[in-house]
């Protein structure tokens, strides 16, 4: 009875054992630095907040640098503020004119530094979220990749730089990215002429409630006109028998 009992606890310890592997597993492959905007749509402006976990078991976050596109460079950058880190945004030469909405463009935002005071550097188990404004997007379907170097106490640099490939593993240090979509207020609206089912249903129902009135109407004219049809035959009678 004992070793029947034992078995199943092996088995769910080793059960348990192998959850709590694949958990810590999960949880290390996504502790990475990312990127979440608030809105992706083309020739519009965003905000971007980068997701930033400190990973080193011994050393901390101090530092955050994030590349801006240069292709598609963003003519409008940002800051918001974060306790205990300064930050410098920093304006460089484009590799090669752009033209951004009509105006060519030469010089535009390249990187963003965040460099924290001792007291705000992140520690084990702890992330920082920071936050940027940016505009004007690229054209719809453009993927914007936005490289980042987080850099430790201990003078290691991590460099998020790896670019992903549809189908493939995610690499070890991704990019942080994310891809436009159609410009704000261009979706197609509905055409007039394909009516709703509400507003289908909303003509049956008035339809079959005209049709109900007017049924109760021809109903009450052809009982008048019937009940005057008798009065004038038992008129006439009355007539005949008084002759007679």
């Amino acid at each position: 009875m004992k070793t029947s009992i034992r078995r199943p606890l092996k088995t769910l310890t080793a059960v348990t054992a192998a959850a709590g592997m694949i958990a810590l597993s999960a949880a290390a492959a996504s502790a990475h630095v990312t990127v979440n905007p608030d809105d992706t749509g083309a020739n519009g402006y965003t905000h971007l907040t980068f997701n930033v976990p400190n990973e080193s078991p011994t050393a901390k976050t101090s530092k955050l640098e994030v590349k801006l596109p240069t292709d598609t460079p963003f003519t409008s950058v940002s800051v918001k503020p974060v306790e205990g880190w300064s930050t410098q945004v920093i304006t460089s030469d484009l590799p090669k004119p752009v033209t951004v909405s009509g105006t060519t463009v030469t010089k535009a935002p390249s990187s963003v530094v965040w460099t924290a005071d001792a007291a705000h550097q992140l520690g084990q188990n702890e992330y920082q979220a920071f936050s940027l404004s940016v505009g004007k997007l690229p054209a719809a379907g453009t993927t914007v990749t936005l490289k980042a170097a987080q850099t430790y106490t201990d003078g290691t640099v991590v460099n998020w730089d790896e670019q992903s490939a549809e189908g493939q593993p995610e690499p070890q240090h991704p990019a942080p990215s994310f891809t436009t979509t159609a410009e704000d207020g261009t979706a197609p609206s509905a055409s007039p002429a394909a009516a709703s089912p509400a507003a289908a249903s909303q003509t049956s129902e008035t339809s079959s409630d005209s049709a109900a009135v007017w049924g109760i109407v021809l109903g009450a004219a052809g009982f008048v006109l019937g009940a005057t049809a008798l009065g004038l035959v038992l008129a006439g009678r009355r007539s005949r028998t008084a002759a007679k």
